[in-house]
């Protein structure tokens, strides 16, 4: 059974920067796709972005093109974002998440994280 702890989160002026770590037990994550998706208050889950465990990383675009980027530290079993030119709409509370075959799906995932909360003020 593989558990997902996030960390990083906290409270961030707009254009600051946030990286958020998800560490692994119970499994390794190199061989899963590593997803992270957000929450916002009153909104359904977002999709932000997955790594393959080849390597392959997905984005989604539209909200977070250029500014966040995912990557894994294998040895450390660890997935990080990186968030940069954060604004007041990424707000929510960030889940990392782990699955044989997951895409932009949130329901193609197999294990999730507690979540952790960012909050950009304006």
């Amino acid at each position: 059974q593989v558990q997902l702890v996030e960390s990083g989160g906290g409270l961030v002026q707009a254009g600051g920067s946030l990286r958020l770590s998800c560490a692994a037990s119970g499994g390794t994550l190199s061989t899963y796709n590593m997803g992270w998706f957000r929450q916002a208050p009153g909104k359904e889950r977002e999709f932000v972005v997955r790594i393959s465990r080849f390597g392959g990383i997905t984005t989604n675009s539209d909200s977070v093109k250029g500014r966040f980027t995912i990557s894994r530290d294998n040895a450390k079993n660890t997935v990080y974002l990186q968030m940069n030119s954060l604004k007041p709409e990424d707000t929510g509370v960030y889940y990392c998440a782990a699955g044989n075959s997951a895409n932009r799906d949130p329901g193609s995932y197999d294990y999730w994280g507690q979540g952790t909360q960012v909050t950009v003020s304006s």
